[in-house]
């Protein structure tokens, strides 16, 4: 059996993650989000975004957790207050966003994005919230059936992001969280 979990992100797990974050963008991404965006991005940039938010998160209710197995970190999840809500929006003070959930693909299909859901949830239901929701590229079925299969369902809202190189159309899925 492999040697799998999950923890809190620490320093100097930046640099990996921002690698991890990248080269899963360009192949999960490569027919969703236009070229020159994923062409533009640099594990470098991303792992001081993830220096950032592990270093100086922006409240004590922001995570970033990672996925191990064995010494291999193999994916990651970041979690926090949502900070893009509906004014309809049920529960603002307690709901939740889950901002990234990412396994590397040569990782995948071992449970890792389930071990890095279910933390997130833990830490999210510690800190008092009640719903998640999160933004996923419209094209990402593999993340939306992830999500759908863990009891998450569109909420029926869709934005158009403007990427500079074209529009990006993401849905908002979401789960409540019962005791």
């Amino acid at each position: 059996m492999a040697d799998v979990s999950v923890r809190p992100a620490a320093a100097d797990d930046a640099a990996e993650l921002g690698r991890i974050q990248v080269e899963t963008w360009r192949a999960a991404y490569a027919e969703v989000v236009p070229a020159p965006v994923l062409e533009g991005l640099t594990p470098e940039a991303a792992a001081a975004s993830w220096a950032d938010a592990i270093g100086a998160p922006p409240t004590p209710r922001h995570h970033v957790l990672v996925a191990l197995e064995q010494q291999w970190r193999v994916g990651f999840a970041a979690i926090g207050p949502a900070d893009e809500l509906e004014p309809t929006d049920p529960e603002p003070e307690t709901t939740a966003g889950l901002a990234l959930l990412v396994v590397e693909p040569r990782w995948g299909r071992r449970g890792h994005g389930s071990r890095l859901l279910a933390a997130a949830i833990d830490h999210v239901r510690a800190d008092g919230m009640t719903r998640v929701v999160a933004w996923l590229p419209e094209g990402d079925t593999v993340t939306r059936d992830f999500l759908t299969s863990a009891g998450w369902a569109p909420d029926g809202l869709v934005r158009a992001l403007d990427t500079g190189n074209g529009e990006l159309r993401e849905i908002r899925v979401h789960t409540e969280l019962a005791d």
